[in-house]
């Protein structure tokens, strides 16, 4: 390749072996070395972020099979272009080669794009490789997943971007002129994405040689860092919400800080948290700690209130609060028991005492008759049954003994000893 081709494509790997931090599909016990060995090499969907080898790997893998290389973009094909592909392979197995066919964003292709590629994949006319940074789970037909195994490729990680950088610098035949701390800092501004890592290398490569080797100042000023990944109605929102209520679950107020901060840095809407904030306050702390939902909802106001960046404060003052706060689901199991409960038994009626009689025929029905007013017993506490007539008590809410649903237990052990005796 000239000098003016693109680093990213000069340093292209060759062959499986020069590709980096993959070891758990191209490494001696990966799973595609595994698949050339037998000879048997599957419709696959490759699904992993940007930068990490979704592409060469496919063109080596067509190499390696012996395998005619055809590359799609989802995003400029139509059925047209399918018809023709899937036209030509079948003109080549005739003649005794098959056709590797690589798909790059096929979760692009819609529902009938995608069941096109059904027939040529069971034939065996097509080996099907889709690449995808979207959780195939959610982008692709279930029938063309069936067909296809799906591998996962990793985000590379700083050893395998130091790689990188070092083959970079072999084939520009100089060093970078950065600090290790610059270094560093490279590899992080690049956060996991390979391409992008060697196009600011080329970046870095043209400007004149700096009197003294650039600091992580210096570098910033130079270069722009690498937007996080993050898409607001995809996989990625999903993950770092899961990871923000996992972490407040398990009390971690740091890592859900953390957490906040990356759905902050992603560009989420704070008001999205904050709403997620108030059901982790009644779903996992409950009257544990009452005020958590007090603080969720002051949180969620004051952001209203004062906007951003001002009102995020008052929502990771609220993450603190919460990952801080004594944990009960007792509450969200209480309910979930008493939904399920009230299915079961349809339509069964109050037992009568504890209707209201506001007529005299409702009166002579029994409407209220019996019913004790529990302030005028001891205690303030009658006993009566509150249940429908024909089913039995039961009991959902079970307090955690954490927090304020300790007190909450021991008033519940005080009232069911009275009631045991004033039933006797």
């Amino acid at each position: 390749m000239s000098a003016t081709t693109p680093l990213a494509d000069r340093l292209r790997p060759r062959t499986l072996d020069d590709v980096v931090g993959q070891d758990h599909l191209v490494g001696p016990q990966g799973v595609l070395t595994r698949m050339l060995t037998r000879g048997s090499l599957a419709s696959l969907i490759l699904w992993g972020p940007p930068g990490v080898g979704k592409t060469t790997i496919a063109r080596l893998l067509a190499d390696r099979a012996g395998l005619a290389f055809v590359q799609l973009s989802a995003v400029f094909s139509g059925v047209a272009d399918l018809k023709r592909t899937f036209e030509e392979a079948a003109r080549r197995r005739a003649g005794g080669q098959g056709t590797l066919l690589f798909v790059d964003e096929i979760h692009r292709f819609n529902r009938a794009q995608q069941d096109g590629f059904l027939p040529v994949v069971e034939t065996g006319t097509v080996t099907l490789i889709g690449a995808t940074t979207e959780n195939p789970s959610f982008a692709l037909n279930g029938a063309l997943l069936s067909r296809c195994q799906v591998l996962v490729l990793r985000r590379l990680d700083d050893a395998a971007l130091e790689k990188l950088l070092e083959r970079a610098e072999a084939a520009l035949g100089t060093a970078l002129p950065l600090t290790a701390e610059a270094r560093a800092a490279l590899r992080a501004m690049a956060d996991g994405d390979g391409r992008y890592l060697l196009n600011m290398v080329e970046q870095i490569a043209a400007l004149p040689p700096p009197a003294a080797p650039f600091d992580p100042a210096a570098l910033a000023d130079l270069l722009a860092r690498r937007a996080a990944l993050y898409d607001k109605d995809r996989e990625e929102h999903y993950n770092l919400i899961s990871a923000l209520h996992k972490s407040l679950r398990g009390s971690d107020a740091d890592a859900a800080l953390y957490w906040f901060a990356r759905m902050l840095a992603g560009g989420e809407d704070p008001r999205y948290v904050a709403r997620r904030l108030v059901r982790f306050a009644v779903e996992d702390i409950g009257l544990a700690d009452p005020n958590a939902l007090v603080q969720a909802l002051a949180a969620w106001e004051a952001y209203e209130r004062l906007g951003s960046p001002e009102g995020e404060l008052a929502i990771a003052q609220s993450v603190l609060y919460l990952g801080t706060a004594p944990k009960s689901n007792a509450a969200y199991v209480a309910f979930g028991q008493a939904q399920a409960a009230a299915r079961a038994t349809g339509s069964l009626m109050p037992p009568a005492h504890i209707l209201n009689a506001p007529t005299t025929l409702m009166k002579r029905l029994g409407y209220g008759a019996g019913y004790d007013y529990d302030h005028d017993a001891p205690d303030a506490f009658s006993g009566q049954n509150y249940f429908p007539d024909g089913m039995a008590r039961a009991e959902f809410y079970r307090p955690a003994d954490r927090g304020f649903e300790r007190e909450v237990a021991k008033r519940l052990a005080y009232w069911a000893r009275l009631r045991a005796e004033r039933g006797a």
